[in-house]
């Protein structure tokens, strides 16, 4: 049996851990934090491969990752939803991740499709189930013995070296759903309205190179505006509360590579849930070969 360590307790660390379990391997997770306090759970966590370049592995892991969220959610695994949505289009033309998304269609100036979304309290701890996680902070990568799988976001930063990782900063308002069932995105006004099972996640901000989590009123303002100007059932919704994280980009794109006995896995901004799938099948892969 192989042991692999994985660095890192986001949904990107705990879906590689959870399919090397499944592989057989013997998992030990090293998270600073426990996934209730990682970025995964500010996220609306919606699959769409947002502020994504078209790229073909992106395509391939985000059509791993639908496949599995809509298997999963006929399954009833905890958290995970469909829901049709709604989202503004300029053209015709099908997107380039349009064939990662099963039925694509484009009616009235926008394309109409079903996304999986992942409620990631319930969902992370789903992952976690009988995964061995270990709290504690690494300094350097080189204090743990391979396989290792670096999954650690933006602290890829320091412990890969890499100056191509930095936050972009996101706030969502949360408020009580008042019914809703379809989602709505508009990419050109950072718009989304996600309904979840008890509220909506409306959006939101995508500010690359910020790195502060301090609330911004006025922009929560703003946000419950835009949001209420295309779903007017959203008006009198309570307001719950303003989150704000900070997503793991990098210019690039996603680092999906094996160095020596680490697997480096990140950089995936705010699609992190989009990729996680088929991205934890090439890690496992990656990791079982390492003697």
């Amino acid at each position: 049996m192989t042991d692999v360590t994985v660095v890192g307790g986001g949904i990107i660390g705990l879906t590689a851990a959870r399919r090397l379990h499944e592989a057989g391997a013997r998992v030990t997770v090293i998270a600073a934090d426990p996934p209730e306090e990682t970025v995964s759970t500010v996220a609306a966590a919606v699959w769409y491969p947002t502020h994504q370049d078209p790229d073909p592995r992106v395509l391939r892991w985000s059509a791993e990752a639908y496949a599995e969220f809509t298997r999963q959610a006929h399954d009833g695994v905890p958290g995970v939803l469909l829901r049709r949505t709604r989202m503004r289009a300029a053209a015709e033309t099908l997107p380039w991740w349009a064939p990662a998304a099963g039925d694509v269609a484009y009616r009235d100036g926008e394309l109409h499709f079903t996304a999986p979304l992942v409620e990631m309290s319930p969902y992370l701890a789903w992952l976690a189930r009988d995964l061995r996680i270990v709290r504690r902070r690494v300094t350097h990568l080189s204090e743990l013995d391979g396989p290792v799988v670096n999954a650690t976001g933006l602290a890829a930063r320091e412990l890969a070296a890499d100056d191509a990782v930095e936050p972009a900063r996101g706030q969502v308002v949360l408020v009580k759903n008042p019914g809703l069932d379809v989602s709505i995105r508009d990419e050109s006004r950072s718009l989304y309205i996600h309904p979840r099972s008890r509220d909506v996640v409306l959006g939101g901000t995508f500010e690359q190179g910020r790195g502060d989590l301090t609330p911004d009123p006025a922009e929560a303002a703003a946000i419950r505006a835009r949001c209420v100007s295309v779903e007017p059932a959203l008006a009198g919704a309570e307001v719950l509360g303003t989150r704000i994280g900070l997503r793991p980009t990098r210019r690039g794109g996603p680092r999906l590579e094996r160095v020596g006995d680490v697997i480096h896995c990140y950089g995936h901004g705010g699609a992190g849930m989009t990729m996680s799938w088929g991205c934890a099948r090439e890690v496992t892969e990656a990791a079982l070969r390492v003697s």
